[in-house]
């Protein structure tokens, strides 16, 4: 009986041993991780996040007569502005400007009138004098004439000597009448001309304070149209609000978007931008509404590089139109940009980590035992075509096997394939270059050519 009770156990321990051997034979191949090479379509995405806005708005703007140069207002303060997203009806308030620069210029303006009222009323006063005291010494100079002449006639019984001093002494009072006739018509023109001057000086001085009173009334800035007010952006990226300066060149104060069409803004790397091209299709997600998905296509692409603040890459702006339309998008929501800039139909494709490489050969570890070598194509964030070396639905190791030294490689009639690319690629990269090289030459010769043609024209 105690021999079956041993047996029994022994028996027991060989099963249990038998299991645990197994189990630790078969544990890393069942940790190896596979997946299958998929076959369907394949997408070549640039992800790119950027800003809603309003395709077109109304600008609210400060009274456009402060570009005028008499006023000579170059920056005012916004000292008070409704809150961003208020919506508003046409006429309502939004903004209140700074009078205190305004208030200045008119007072200066106002001691200019004054200024200008002396000196037409001192001018009129001179004028009236002296053209007064003209008139008194023309009318003495006729008397005297008349004088003349009846010394004359009284003088014909007189000696010649007399009768000639007395002609003499008409012609002159003749001449000096004359002269003084002619001397009052000029003094008149030039009198109309001065009061002509201090008149338009005060009627300039006058219209600029009609000016400068009627800009002040419109210091208080209202709704050109009814929408949701949102803020202005500054070059800078900031945006204009309470204490913000505006100026005669960007008289803008907030604008009223108009939300039923929408479009993303967002900046693309010099890396990337070539993959850009007006017209490709585009998925927006809005990171407000994670659930909700949009569709665009690529509107606008920038042909200049900039440099944002606090970036060390140059980018591009590229603008995205969304083809719907939703009550819920708000301009400076933040979106998620997927632009598709290739498609490829019903190809073989693989994750980028089931994939390495050795001595500029590709390959995978698949689950017969094989680093099998590929001809990879196009690749996205996430996978890969594979062009050769994979069939449909064929399994591969995500991660390197313990026993990779052992494997050997299968697919070696792919490595001719693989090289005869190479080449291929090599020539383009070369005549590219060379063509680089040339539109260079052609450009050097060009600025030396305008320089000797510059020097010849000298």
């Amino acid at each position: 009986m105690k021999k079956k009770i041993v047996y029994f156990v022994i028996s027991v321990i060989a099963i249990i041993a038998v299991i645990v051997i197994y189990m630790a034979s078969s544990e890393p191949e069942k940790s190896q991780l596979t997946v299958k090479a998929k076959k369907s379509d394949f997408e070549i995405l640039v992800t790119i996040t950027g800003e809603l806005q309003a395709k077109s708005s109304v600008e609210i703007q400060a009274p456009p007569e402060l570009r005028s140069r008499s006023l000579r207002i170059r920056n005012i303060k916004i000292t008070d502005l409704i809150p961003e997203g208020t919506v508003v009806d046409s006429g309502e308030y939004v903004a209140a400007l700074d009078r205190s620069e305004a208030g200045n210029t008119l007072k200066d303006i106002e001691d200019e009138v004054e200024k200008n009222e002396s000196q037409f009323l001192k001018t009129k006063l001179d004028t009236t004098m002296q053209l007064r005291d003209l008139r008194n010494q023309l009318l003495n100079l006729g008397f005297a004439l008349e004088e003349k002449q009846i010394v004359l006639d009284q003088s014909k019984f007189e000696p010649p000597a007399t009768i000639r001093k007395a002609k003499i002494d008409l012609d002159r009072a003749n001449r000096e009448y004359e002269q003084a006739k002619s001397n009052y018509k000029l003094k008149v023109q030039q009198a109309k001309a001065d009061m002509r001057d201090v008149e338009i000086n005060l009627l300039k001085a006058q219209r600029k304070n009609e000016e400068m009173k009627s800009v002040l009334m419109k210091f208080t800035i209202y709704a050109p149209q009814p929408g949701m007010v949102i803020y202005k952006k500054e070059w800078s990226g900031q945006k204009r609000k309470v204490g913000s300066m505006i100026n005669p060149w960007d008289l803008t104060v907030a604008t009223l978007p108009d939300l039923s069409t929408m479009s993303s803004k967002t900046y693309v790397n010099e890396v990337d931008i070539s993959k850009i091209k007006v017209g490709q299709n585009v998925r927006v997600g809005v990171d407000a509404f994670p659930n909700k998905k949009y569709y665009g296509k690529v509107a606008e692409v920038a042909n200049v590089g900039e440099q944002l603040p606090n970036a060390d890459a140059k980018v591009f702006e590229v603008v995205v139109d969304i083809s719907e339309s939703d009550s819920i998008l708000r301009p400076a929501m933040t979106t998620s940009n997927q632009i598709i800039t290739d498609t490829f139909n019903n190809v073989i494709s693989i994750p980028l980590e089931a994939v390495h490489s050795n001595d500029s050969l590709s390959f995978v570890y698949n689950t017969k035992g094989k680093k099998q070598i590929v001809l990879l194509g196009m690749s996205n964030e996430n996978r890969v075509i594979v062009e050769k070396g994979l069939e449909e639905n064929e399994k591969i190791y995500l991660s390197i096997p313990e026993n990779e030294e052992d494997l050997q490689y299968s697919g070696l009639e792919i490595i001719p394939i693989i090289k005869e690319r190479k080449i291929q690629e090599e020539i383009k990269k070369k005549m590219r270059d060379t063509n680089d090289i040339k539109k260079d030459d052609i450009k050097k010769s060009r600025k030396k050519g305008m320089g000797q043609y510059t020097k010849k024209g000298k």
